[in-house]
């Protein structure tokens, strides 16, 4: 991950969130499901983005732990999207471990005669950037 402002950066690009217009009133972890299983929950993720804290959030097994089930979206009374910052930051620590690869040696393992060929071929091209 890189560090400080250009990681915060990233992750507000990528999300598109605006973490100025929390007003912190919690709503969003209170709705949250997966709450008891985070070590950092909602209204924090906006918090810890807005103050660049990026590298901590990347190492919390949080981000694993969000269902991107999308509640704390619903519930926000200012727009601010929780589940989209938890996602971005997902994503910026899967691609940096360059987890989101396939190689093309792996695809007649995932060959089957139900799956359409254009689904193998998207994921071809998503994943071997």
């Amino acid at each position: 991950m890189s560090h400080g402002n250009n990681a915060a950066e990233q992750v507000l690009r990528s999300s598109g969130v605006d973490v100025r217009k929390c007003m912190r009133c919690g709503k969003c972890t209170a709705t949250c499901p997966a709450f008891d299983e985070m070590e950092y929950h909602p209204h924090q993720f906006v918090y810890m983005v807005e103050k660049g804290e990026i590298d901590k959030l990347a190492a919390s097994p949080s981000i694993y732990k969000c269902l991107s089930c999308f509640a704390c979206v619903e519930r926000c009374p200012r727009g601010v999207e929780p589940a989209k910052l938890v996602e971005a930051v997902r994503l910026a620590v899967i691609r940096k471990q360059g987890m989101n690869h396939l190689a093309t040696d792996a695809i007649p393992a995932l060959l089957d005669e139900e799956m359409p060929q254009q689904a193998l071929v998207s994921a071809l091209r998503k994943y071997s950037k």
